[in-house]
């Protein structure tokens, strides 16, 4: 007899967008971030912005990824090559694994889209005291393409062969 199809398990999900210029009328990144995972049956547990500054991004980041209610975090913004840009830099300390396959991906789907252009991606994804972190680009059209052609599916606990959401009750063995 077929295994019965696995029930979807909602996760807790946090975005914080990263950046000297967006403000809440025009954070279209966040906002597209926080409606596709409501969307797809996930908790907004909350949102937030910080300039491009590393202690800020750091300190947000921290406290959720301390707080044993939240699963994932979505990241948008400071991961290119501007002098302002140091969400990899600020965040990569934080992590206790880094997810080499998502940035690897993320690029060779977006070679798709932009090119060549996207070497200048520096985005990535890792985990942080078993909560999952990705650090996307600031664009809304970056966000979009790691949304639906990665992150939704990993987040989703029916997705087979595997997927990241059926790990959270071991991240912590």
């Amino acid at each position: 007899m077929p295994a019965a199809d696995p029930q979807f398990l909602p996760l807790s999900l946090c975005v914080l967008t990263v950046s000297d210029t967006r403000g809440a009328d025009d954070d279209r990144s966040g906002d597209y971030l926080a409606t596709a995972l409501a969307e797809a049956g996930h908790r907004l547990h909350e949102r937030a912005r910080v300039p491009d500054d590393r202690y800020a991004l750091r300190a947000v980041v921290s406290r959720w990824i301390a707080d044993p209610a939240v699963d994932g975090i979505l990241t948008t913004g400071g991961t290119g090559f501007t002098g302002r840009d140091g969400t990899p830099e600020a965040l990569r300390p934080l992590l206790d694994k880094e997810m080499d396959g998502f940035g690897e991906l993320f690029r060779a789907l977006s070679y798709q889209e932009i090119g060549t252009s996207t070497l200048q991606s520096r985005a990535f994804a890792g985990l942080a005291n078993a909560t999952f972190v990705f650090a996307l680009p600031g664009s809304t059209s970056a966000c979009r393409t790691a949304w639906e052609q990665i992150i939704r599916a990993q987040l989703d606990s029916r997705t087979r062969p595997c997927n990241l959401a059926q790990l959270r009750p071991r991240l912590r063995e």
